[in-house]
């Protein structure tokens, strides 16, 4: 007899009962959850695995992988001009997006936080750009928003201002890209307004007692009570911005002369225009050092901004 068995036999018929029902209650969460352990077995980790391996081959999904080691880690690093420019211009709508968007969905959440009639159909009114925003169908009416016969340079003349060319220079036509990100602020908007409103009162009270103003009690109470928001808001719009990929294969395609030559776009174009495939898995796996080095680099720096309610930072 096992050491299990015996320990069993000891127990009162009603207990072996209540192990028999916890036992039954966990096979029937297994079975609940099994759709998605098989969802992230195929689509998610299997697809992670063998991006992997493909990195390391040439494979262009029509003859089977033939194994080439570093080539194509080296060929990116010493032979790819378009590499570099798209590391570049990904870095720079990063750099720009991602502040600008958190900044705009904390100045809206703000306003939001305000005790009016009809507010939660104002905010349910700013949320839905985020709903809408990512689509195929967005990035074609921004072009058309943003085109030299546009609807902005309708209004621009208007105004008696001349046209701008939104789209087709490359001085600007990432600005106008990177707005359709900005617009699209409302997840993180949420977050910040729901951040607000646990915001205690006292504070506010204190602050007002002490004769601070406004301006001042958000920098010095609500700034810093926000803080593990922004750091969750952060991370995971730079992840975001980071494999932005549908405004700038719909709105300018990588152009004018690749100012918008994302690096998604790119790893695109390398697995599905010229069907090298092992060569973008190398690319896709670079990226995802890259977003794992800048993650770390952000949490590492977060213990000197990030406060918490119970003084730990």
């Amino acid at each position: 007899m096992s050491v299990t068995q015996s320990i069993l036999n000891k127990i009162p018929k009603s207990g072996r009962r209540k192990i028999k029902v916890r036992r039954n209650y966990q096979y029937a969460g297994y079975l609940y959850i099994l759709p998605w352990l098989i969802g992230l077995l195929i689509f998610q980790l299997y697809p992670f695995i063998s991006s992997l391996y493909y990195s390391f081959t040439d494979y262009n999904m029509v003859s089977a992988p033939k194994w080439v080691g570093l080539d194509n880690y080296h060929k990116i690093f010493t032979e790819d001009p378009d590499f570099y420019q798209s590391l570049k211009v990904t870095g720079i709508y990063v750099l720009l997006a991602v502040p600008v968007k958190l900044a705009f969905a904390l100045f809206v959440a703000m306003l939001l936080s305000a005790k009016l009639k009809a507010i939660n159909f104002f905010r349910t009114v700013y949320y839905l750009p985020s709903i809408l925003g990512g689509s195929v169908a967005i990035s074609v009416l921004w072009r058309f928003l943003f085109m030299k016969e546009g609807v902005v340079n309708s209004l621009l003349a208007r105004l008696h201002l001349g046209p701008v060319d939104w789209l087709g220079s490359p001085d600007i036509a990432l600005y106008t890209l990177g707005l359709l990100t900005v617009w699209q602020f409302g997840s993180s908007m949420v977050l910040f307004l729901a951040g607000i409103q646990q915001i205690p009162n006292d504070l506010y009270e204190a602050g007002s007692i002490d004769g601070a103003s406004r301006f001042s009690m958000f920098f010095r109470i609500t700034v810093p009570m926000l803080t593990p928001i922004v750091l969750f808001n952060l991370v995971m719009q730079m992840v975001n911005a980071f494999q932005e990929f549908t405004g700038a294969f719909v709105i300018t395609h990588g152009g004018p002369m690749k100012s918008t030559y994302l690096y998604a776009l790119k790893l695109y174009e390398e697995a599905f225009t010229f069907f090298k495939m092992g060569y973008a898995s190398a690319l896709s796996w670079i990226l995802f050092l890259i977003i794992m080095a800048v993650t770390a680099v952000i949490f590492k720096s977060s213990g000197g901004w990030v406060h918490y309610e119970d003084g730990g930072k």
